[in-house]
């Protein structure tokens, strides 16, 4: 099982920017969370960890380019391309954002990992000037990272239905990238703590309710899809 939360939070006043900026301290930070999760999801898939895994297929235990490629390709959709949701709906909305890495978080999903599971707290998107009380400028700012989610399930589990045809491992795989994106945006929808489903909740119970019922629908399709080719995720 994979667990990951992502958190915004507000830092002093800085300048607003103009248009989508970054800087090499954000590249940097997203860069070492990007690999240090790869990392992570390679150990995962490949069975190479104290409990063993439910996500690699038959066959394919052991480290292979697929499985650094999938590996590679769930990190960068259901986590960096999830944050840099957040980050530009609040930099669109006139605030300065950037992703900031957690060291303790990247360690406890190196800890995980080795007893064959994810859970983590990569790193957060730090907001700047967004009013504690602005509950609608948190509200679509937290809810872009979990949509952004929901986006790649669907593109990942149209392609593996127009994968058929194909060998059945890809089909596998691409059932396992859209179980992982419906997975943390369903995961990131609770309305507890510093997940993003709080800020949602907070601001439209309406728009939370159909946010979270379409991941949680998503991760359930993907879930009996991967139970008919026979890859259990649990």
């Amino acid at each position: 099982m994979i667990g990951s939360w992502s958190y915004s939070y507000t830092i002093p006043q800085t300048p607003r920017p103009k248009g989508i900026t970054t800087s090499r301290r954000e590249i940097r930070d997203i860069g070492v969370a990007y690999a240090v999760l790869t990392g992570c999801l390679l150990l995962v898939f490949s069975g190479n960890t104290y409990l063993g895994s439910g996500f690699a297929p038959p066959g394919l235990h052991g480290i292979t380019a697929t499985l650094i490629a999938v590996a590679a390709l769930a990190a960068l959709s259901g986590f960096v391309a999830h944050e840099m949701a957040h980050k530009i709906v609040a930099q669109r909305l006139g605030y300065w954002a950037e992703f900031r890495a957690s060291a303790y978080g990247l360690m406890m999903a190196l800890v995980t990992s080795v007893l064959g599971f994810i859970f983590a707290a990569p790193g957060a998107t730090v907001v700047s000037g967004m009013g504690e009380f602005d509950r609608r400028s948190w509200g679509r700012t937290s809810l872009a990272g979990p949509m952004t989610n929901l986006s790649f399930a669907a593109l990942f589990y149209v392609a593996s239905v127009g994968a058929l045809a194909l060998h059945s491992a890809v089909v596998v795989w691409l059932l396992v990238l859209a179980f992982i994106n419906a997975w943390f945006g369903t995961f990131n929808l609770f309305p507890f703590g510093v997940l993003d489903g709080r800020k949602v909740f907070r601001w439209s119970r309406a728009v939370w309710g159909g946010a979270i019922a379409l991941t949680g629908t998503a991760m359930v399709l993907t879930v009996l899809a991967l139970y008919f080719y026979g890859t259990p995720l649990l």
